[in-house]
């Protein structure tokens, strides 16, 4: 994953590079079905490439929280796990705590699943009125969505941006010749849209309502070039809005 995954670091440099600067890295994605094409595990691969670059420019410790999230949108379909919001917010909870045990004093969430994201809010509200802690959540997958959209990306489930981040982790995960085109019931663009609204908005909680066959978009947008810089052109933009805030929350305090 990272040379500074805690998984990879013995014990003294793992107090090392806490001793830094504080500063945990923790990526959050999901196993849920992308179809036919790509691997259940795409958000967990998306999350794990950025948070590894956003660490390194950072000098930061990664760690990770395991590949699980909040995906009931998806139950039903072969290859999904999803956990209660009441187990993944305690086992987050629990995580920073050892962390801030060992000497964290700043945690960066960066997610790539918006099921997590409600999830992720109640964690990092508490965490920082509890703890004397910075918290900044970076969703990557809708800077990738501001990033690729001129160029033609679209953060579909299963899509074009996705199956970059797939093309970027490991090229023999994404399965091209099962490509069929995607079959959407009557209205879902305009449900998809609803739900992603910063306005008003209502739910989904099945996710043939706005695909039938569990995914939608255009995967052979993406291609080998684009998934090279994947990681370090959506790293670049979340660290430059992540140092920003630090600077404001810091000198506040």
């Amino acid at each position: 994953m990272s040379g500074r995954s805690i998984y990879d670091l013995a014990s003294p440099d793992v107090a090392e590079l806490i001793g830094r600067n504080g500063t945990a890295v923790m990526p959050f994605g999901s196993v849920e079905q992308h179809g036919s094409h790509l691997p259940c595990g795409t958000d967990t691969m998306a999350a794990e490439l950025v948070a590894a670059e956003v660490a390194e420019r950072l000098d930061a410790i990664v760690v990770p929280a395991g590949p699980y999230g909040v995906t009931p949108i998806h139950a039903g379909h072969p290859g999904t796990i999803s956990l209660r919001r009441d187990v993944f917010e305690a086992y987050l909870a629990n995580l920073c705590q050892e962390m801030v045990a060992m000497g964290a004093k700043t945690f960066v969430f960066v997610n790539w699943h918006e099921g997590n994201i409600a999830s992720l809010d109640a964690v990092a509200t508490d965490l920082q009125e509890s703890e004397d802690v910075l918290v900044v959540t970076a969703h990557a997958c809708y800077v990738a969505q501001r990033i690729y959209s001129p160029a033609g990306g679209e953060l579909t489930h299963g899509g074009g941006i996705e199956t970059l981040a797939v093309l970027a982790h490991d090229p023999d995960l994404f399965h091209a010749g099962r490509i069929s085109e995607p079959s959407r019931p009557e209205g879902a663009e305009e449900l998809d849209a609803m739900r992603r609204s910063r306005e008003v908005y209502g739910y989904i909680t099945d996710v043939t309502e706005i695909a039938d066959d569990g995914w939608y978009g255009n995967p052979a947008w993406a291609d080998q070039e684009r998934a090279s810089q994947f990681a370090t052109t959506v790293a670049d933009e979340i660290v430059t809005t992540v140092e920003s805030i630090l600077k404001i929350r810091r000198r506040g305090s």
